[in-house]
């Protein structure tokens, strides 16, 4: 693969980052990659473990000359970085972001962005429940999806250059406007967060059950809700707040299913569990065939690093 941006600022340095960063010295697509983070003990690990060319202090230091500035941060964050970096970004360069909302985003950030900055919205849809810069690994991205959501009138080489660079770290890459990326995202990982915190808080005020049953006994199922609850809850937090519209509506949805296997169950209806079942398996078998999951034994765990 050949070298795509001669410098990559990364503001944020996270599992996300700093996975980035290794994808990125993996395939040569950056001459240079400097990042910045707001705490002083990350940058120091970063600077620790040689993460980056270069750590800075100061977001507005970190993007100075930077072809491509990707903004890693929760989503609630994202404003505010970019007030901070829009007078020191250079004309012709390109901002990014890698958030799980992007209409909020684009509303927070838009408005920062210099005459001459192209802005170009982008979500890889891929994670683990671990944070942190030692958390990243160049394979995060291999044959998972990102997705690009070109804001109105984005320069369209602009828009190419960041998709041939996520498709440089390994991923899929598809185009979407930012209110159907959030109602899909709702579906598919916002609204079964909130259920995998749920289940494990119910387990967790449920008197009848003690701690050391929950631990012992934690067959696959609520095992997984407690690895989902694990993640990051400053992020979550602020995906919840800017996408509560398709969340809500989501949750709604999901809240009329609920009831209706009630009913079934309290009735006694086991056409309709058994219909139900054999549905949801068959999407199960269409994610394995996706290539975005693995079919064997134990969800894969020993084989593989990420989700």
């Amino acid at each position: 693969m050949t070298q795509i941006y001669n410098r990559v600022a990364l503001i944020g340095l996270g599992l996300i980052a700093s996975s980035m960063c290794h994808a990125m010295r993996r395939a040569g697509l950056a001459g240079e990659i400097v990042g910045y983070a707001r705490s002083a003990e990350t940058r120091a690990i970063a600077r620790e473990i040689n993460l980056c060319d270069a750590i800075y202090d100061t977001a507005a230091e970190a993007v100075k000359d930077a072809d491509l500035v990707v903004l890693c941060v929760p989503v609630g964050a994202m404003g505010a970085v970019a007030a901070e970096i829009g007078p020191s970004l250079k004309q012709g360069a390109t901002v990014s972001d890698v958030g799980s909302v992007k209409r909020t985003v684009i509303d927070a950030v838009a408005p920062h962005i210099p005459d001459g900055v192209h802005f170009i919205p982008a979500h890889p849809l891929a994670g683990t429940e671990h944070s942190g810069p030692r958390s990243g690994f160049a394979e995060l991205f291999d044959n998972r999806f990102c997705i690009i959501v070109p804001v109105e009138g984005a320069d369209r080489a602009a828009v190419d250059r960041v998709s041939d660079l996520w498709r440089g770290m390994g991923s899929n890459v598809d185009e979407m406007d930012p209110d159907h990326h959030d109602l899909v995202l709702a579906v598919t990982s916002h609204t079964p967060h909130l259920i995998a915190y749920t289940m494990v808080g119910v387990a967790d005020d449920l008197s009848r059950v003690t701690d050391s049953e929950v631990i012992k006994y934690s067959a696959a199922g609520f095992r997984d809700f407690t690895r989902i609850a694990a993640s990051d809850p400053t992020m979550w937090r602020d995906v919840f707040l800017n996408n509560k519209d398709a969340t809500l509506e989501i949750l709604g949805r999901f809240t009329e299913e609920l009831f209706a296997l009630q009913r079934a169950i309290r009735q006694g209806d086991g056409d309709h569990l058994f219909d139900y079942f054999t549905h949801t398996r068959a999407i199960r078998r269409s994610i394995v065939e996706a290539g975005q999951d693995t079919d064997a034994p134990d969800f894969g765990r020993s084989q593989i690093k990420s989700e």
